[in-house]
């Protein structure tokens, strides 16, 4: 089991240099796969989209809350740490040009060692879609392009270029480097609740996050993922399952049982407090807990 830790977003200290690198460091020291960073590029104010994870409706983070860039803050981290993966969990794959963005991860792929995992979403909050210049409704058919194109430009195509010519996108003999540091590029995993999205992770992904799904719809989803791998030539197998759980409460035996259900890796969600150190002695914990090497 591959365990991760959710940047501590909720607490507002993400776009603290000091608090957030000393995280990460004590994260790589106590054995931890990676660190995810989450996304808003911009969160509207009194919005009306419905956040789908939660009965209220509304996300619990404050409208003028702190969330960086992710992938600036990786490239941050990734000059902090030197071990520890890199992922979104999850970017707001419509927010982006796919030309932008696949220029953007292998930059941050290539200085990091290979060290970066993206984990797109379709996005929920329409007002910010919108705002990013994205037409809500074809977000998804948009996305799978999206996709299509980063894997084209991360891929050797010297001396011409890689050509597209899409329903949202098209380019000639376009060069995009440095390229990412594995010959495949940069791993993409879809986050979602959504049978769209088992069916891109199947079709298009590396793996899959399934957020807010438990029990028989989440057996549902993989193996939907499975079905759709399977069906687009692709091998099921080779797909990771990245499932959730709190970092304080995690034991041996819950992720066995999550293991269970196909977990491949398993994202913890750390406590929200603005002290560094208890935040840290939290990580010590969860590591000694499950076996790793913690300081």
């Amino acid at each position: 089991m591959k365990y991760a830790v959710l940047a501590p977003v909720a607490a507002g200290v993400t776009a603290d240099p000091q608090w957030i690198g000393r995280y990460a460091r004590h994260a790589e020291a106590c054995g931890f796969e990676s660190i995810s960073v989450v996304e808003h590029t911009v969160v509207a104010a009194g919005y009306t989209s419905t956040y789908p994870y939660d009965a209220s409706g509304r996300m619990d983070l404050a409208d003028d809350l702190d969330i960086p860039d992710p992938l600036d803050l990786l490239a941050f981290l990734a000059g902090c740490t030197s071990r520890i993966g890199l992922a979104t969990g999850v970017l707001v794959l419509p927010n982006h040009h796919p030309v932008v963005l696949a220029k953007r991860a292998a930059t941050v792929d290539r200085l990091s060692g290979g060290r970066l995992r993206l984990t797109v979403g379709m996005g929920w909050m329409r007002e910010e879609v919108e705002a990013c210049g994205a037409d809500f409704a074809t977000r998804g058919r948009r996305a799978d392009e999206q996709i299509q194109v980063m894997r084209k430009l991360w891929a050797d195509t010297a001396p011409h270029g890689a050509d597209h010519e899409g329903e949202f996108f098209r380019f000639k003999n376009a060069m995009s480097y440095p390229k990412p540091a594995r010959a495949g590029g940069v791993p993409i995993h879809i986050g979602g609740h959504s049978r769209a999205a088992a069916r891109r992770a199947g079709r298009h992904g590396d793996g899959i996050q399934p957020l807010g799904v438990t029990g028989e719809a989440l057996r549902d989803l993989l193996k939907l993922m499975r079905e759709e791998a399977e069906l687009a030539g692709r091998d099921p197998d080779a797909l990771e399952v990245t499932l959730g759980h709190s970092l304080a409460r995690i034991t041996p035996e819950k992720a066995q049982r999550l293991a269970e259900l196909g977990a491949d890796r398993i994202v913890l969600q750390p406590t929200p407090t603005r002290d560094l150190e208890r935040a840290l002695e939290e990580l010590s914990a969860c590591a000694q807990r499950l076996g790793l090497t913690a300081p």
